[in-house]
């Protein structure tokens, strides 16, 4: 079998053969499949192409698996991360797609994606992989959290002169990941190591981090609610730090992952700026914007706050929008944090938290009769298996079976 370089197109539709060769196809699909998870739609006819020998599916946020593609896809990334995350679940509940095997995967400037997605949603994917870009987009937005990568594992496929440094340093911050240069990883190898990782509903052990209630889910535990003075020193931040930056003083925010020419505008509800849905910003004091990393490289460079002018794309015209280019200030969101492992040996459930007031706890049969501490606290002697809801109520911990 001869090497080939790895490439967004030939290497893939070659390299299906060779997996076969290796016996990840080998035998016939059965009932449930794995599956390619993919935030950017357009990549959807190009996945389905690939993966249809070897028995696999392709679920995207504008196209769930097995349902019409909606009439317009969600348009801010957190949006679009909730699509995705349901539109894997409906697969999964259809019986299509083996919820152990569902594998994130985006390419070029939809690679910082990627690592942004399992930091907001962690249980859901059994690994994610990369091809190209880098991840510096998803760092800056300032909500990676390194804890969340701990049982999902993300592959970075890229050839940039210090992408090799960059994942050194990303692992040694306790990222989860896994780098390989492009021209010397093929594809087969590629989805070997993806078929290689499987989900597990309920690992032995957990880690999760998280800014929002909205994005809290952590395998077997949910966090609830959220006391920013209810702090501890045992659980530190494993938030990266992202670039500091500046900003445009327009109100609104831009699609991270977008391809180009410019920058997609993102405007939230009530909006009364100058700027309308579907703008796009392609250039700042007549420079050319090419895309939102390049915009965001721009932004890291500016030292002083000043009068700006932007030429904005409305369909075929061209609005030329006065602005101020605004300095950072930072205040980063106070974060939740939770650890929680089982002791199969013990017959316990070990659970230390920061910041969060209340969780949801699911246990599956295997681990009753057992106990529950949290925070060093022994709650339940638990008789049966089910989910059970933990509170603190004037800083007295309780547990009791969900309502």
């Amino acid at each position: 079998m001869t090497s080939k370089n790895w490439s967004k197109r030939s290497v893939l539709a070659c390299g299906i053969s060779l997996l076969f060769r290796v016996g990840i196809a080998a035998e016939a699909a059965p009932a449930k499949t794995p599956a390619i998870a993919l935030l950017d739609g357009a990549d959807a006819a190009q996945w389905q192409a690939w993966s249809k020998p070897l028995g696999w599916q392709v679920i995207s946020a504008e196209a769930p698996a097995g349902a019409p593609a909606p009439d317009a896809p969600p348009a801010g990334i957190d949006a679009r991360v909730q699509a995705l995350a349901a539109a894997v679940e409906t697969a999964v509940k259809s019986g299509a797609v083996d919820a152990a095997r569902v594998y994130l995967a985006g390419r070029g400037d939809s690679a910082s994606a990627v690592f942004y997605a399992i930091s907001r949603i962690p249980d859901r994917w059994a690994a994610g992989v990369a091809l190209g870009g880098d991840p510096q987009a998803a760092i800056d937005s300032e909500r990676i959290f390194t804890a969340n990568f701990s049982n999902t594992p993300v592959l970075w496929i890229s050839s940039g002169p210090n992408d090799e440094a960059v994942a050194k340093k990303l692992r040694s911050e306790g990222l989860n990941l896994e780098w390989r240069a492009a021209g010397a990883t093929t594809d087969a190898a590629l989805f070997a190591w993806l078929a290689g990782h499987t989900r597990d509903e309920f690992p032995l052990s957990v880690d999760c981090e998280t800014i929002s209630p909205a994005f809290a889910r952590c395998y077997w535990i949910q966090m609830t609610k959220f006391d920013a003075g209810d702090r501890n020193d045992v659980l530190p931040s494993t938030r990266l730090s992202g670039r500091s930056r500046a900003a445009l003083d327009l109100g609104c925010s831009y699609k991270i992952d977008d391809p180009g020419p410019g920058l997609l505008v993102l405007l939230p509800a009530r909006y009364s700026g100058p700027l309308k849905a579907g703008d796009r910003i392609v250039a700042l004091d007549g420079r050319p914007i090419e895309n939102a990393g390049q915009f965001a490289e721009t932004m890291t460079k500016m030292t002083d706050e000043r009068p700006a002018v932007v030429m904005v794309e409305r369909g075929k015209d061209r609005v030329r929008v006065e602005t101020r280019i605004l300095l950072p200030v930072h205040a980063a969101a106070v974060s939740a944090r939770v650890q929680a492992s089982y002791n199969p040996e013990e017959k316990e459930i070990l659970i230390v938290s920061r910041t969060a007031t209340e969780m949801r706890v699911t246990v599956p049969p295997a681990w009753v009769p057992g106990d529950l501490n949290w925070n060093g606290v022994s709650l339940e002697d638990l008789k049966s298996p089910g989910c059970y809801l933990l509170t603190i109520q004037k800083e007295l911990l309780h547990a009791v079976p969900c309502p």
